[in-house]
């Protein structure tokens, strides 16, 4: 697995209401050559992936090796000129203006709000949906139809610094364990003579405060929003998961960022002042180039079931003419097959799209190389998504201030929560 920089800040910034809230807005103008294909009969697509270095270096080599096995189809992978964080306002103001890519980086959260464009393809058909792991099945699927395809999987585990359990004389979490273990080990772990926290939290109220909560939620019987999608499903739990944060912090044991994107609490960990931090495998590579010896484990869990989250990314494809969706949902259908994602899971940083993919002995040797990827390959087997719904960012919005409030000591939990899911119904209200 490679460095995996773009990932650090790949949640850190809920994009803006008003960008998402645009695509529903989006006429159906655009480039409209059904033929797609040039004088040589050759169909480019252009894709705009938004990786940076060594994701750069991982697309750009697939790329070469689809062009040169595909003939009839020139994949040009410019990118757009942003990060993938920035994905998605360049996408919408490309469809606003009629001159969008073939296929783009969409995060999981942001395929809802998109899909509000006639522009976006329907994938529902041509792709082995049921090949891929839940998690990224259901990333995809929106209103019951493939609107996207899996680029990226990973999932949220806990990883620990073994020298700071074994200076504390604590023994290392296990598979199985609570929040309340979680709790009075971050206590324990805490020694504020030495600047060391048992664990940390962002604390900006972004996508990154949030997505950390759902787990919870979901484990006590809570959900995003209810079966009907009228109301919240938080509202009778989530005060007890916003109290366990409200613990951490009364405690002293929590670490909160202050800042987007989450780098100053995974500084904190490197620098072996922090025990405990829930992450994705995006960080393990860091962690090995930094020598620090760490472990992972299943996130802990009110019920001793296990229960995590993944955020899926997703390869969106765009209605540029008949040829082109073709040209582009050949291209995403190859990167899914095994032999493509295992070089994009090594090199680029995801864990395996599809079981086939984990079942490689190259995979199997990668994982064994490199402590604790497995633990995130075995945590997809209980791993939730949010749901894939066009009212999911401002839910996110509202529920991310009240846990910022928490963690800041600004509001109790039931208080933050009863405004957070008032706000939220309100939402809800109107229909999408």
């Amino acid at each position: 697995m490679s460095q995996h920089a773009r990932t650090l800040s790949r949640r850190d910034v809920l994009r803006a209401a008003a960008a998402a809230a645009a695509a529903g807005t989006l006429g159906a103008c655009g480039k409209n050559d059904d033929e797609g294909a040039g004088p040589d009969g050759v169909v480019t697509v252009d894709l705009w992936h938004g990786q940076v270095d060594t994701g750069k270096a991982a697309i750009d080599a697939l790329i070469k090796e689809f062009n040169t096995s595909h003939p009839k189809i020139k994949v040009v992978g410019g990118g757009g000129g942003v990060t993938a964080d920035s994905m998605l306002q360049k996408v919408t103001a490309g469809l606003a203006a009629g001159s969008f890519p073939d296929v783009a980086y969409i995060f999981g959260s942001d395929l809802a709000s998109l899909t509000k464009s006639p522009k976006v393809a329907d994938l529902t058909g041509a792709l082995k949906i049921d090949d891929y792991w839940p998690a990224a099945k259901d990333a995809v699927s929106v209103k019951g139809k493939v609107r996207a395809a899996p680029a990226l999987l990973d999932s949220l585990c806990v990883v620990y610094n073994k020298k700071l359990f074994a200076a504390a004389g604590l023994p290392e979490p296990k598979a199985g364990w609570t929040w309340d273990d979680f709790v009075s080990t971050s206590q324990k772990l805490t020694n504020p003579a030495k600047g060391v926290f048992g664990t940390g939290w962002p604390g900006v109220g972004d996508e990154d405060t949030v997505w950390r909560i759902w787990p919870m939620i979901w484990d006590l019987g809570g959900d995003v929003v209810s079966e009907d999608g009228k109301k919240v499903g938080f509202d009778q739990v989530g005060e007890k998961a916003l109290g366990t944060l409200d613990r951490l912090r009364t405690d002293k044991s929590l670490y909160v960022d202050p800042k987007p994107g989450s780098e100053q609490l995974y500084q904190v960990f490197l620098g072996g002042r922090m025990g405990m931090v829930a992450t994705g495998p995006w960080q393990l590579p860091e962690l090995i180039d930094n020598g620090l010896e760490y472990g992972v484990v299943p996130l802990p869990s009110y019920s001793g079931k296990p229960v995590t989250i993944s955020g899926p990314d997703t390869w969106t494809v765009f209605d540029n003419g008949k040829a082109k969706v073709q040209a582009a949902t050949e291209f995403v259908k190859w990167m899914a097959e095994p032999a493509q994602d295992i070089q994009w899971d090594m090199e680029g940083g995801s864990l395996p799209i599809t079981k086939a993919t984990a079942e490689l002995p190259q995979w199997k040797k990668h994982s064994t190389e490199t402590n604790g990827l497995d633990v995130f390959v075995k945590a997809l087997d209980t791993a939730k998504v949010r749901p894939t719904i066009t009212a999911y960012p401002q839910i996110s919005q509202h529920l991310g201030q009240a846990i910022a409030a928490v963690l800041l000591g600004k509001q109790s939990p039931g208080d933050a929560v009863k405004q957070a899911v008032d706000q939220c119904n309100q939402v809800l209200a109107v229909p999408s």
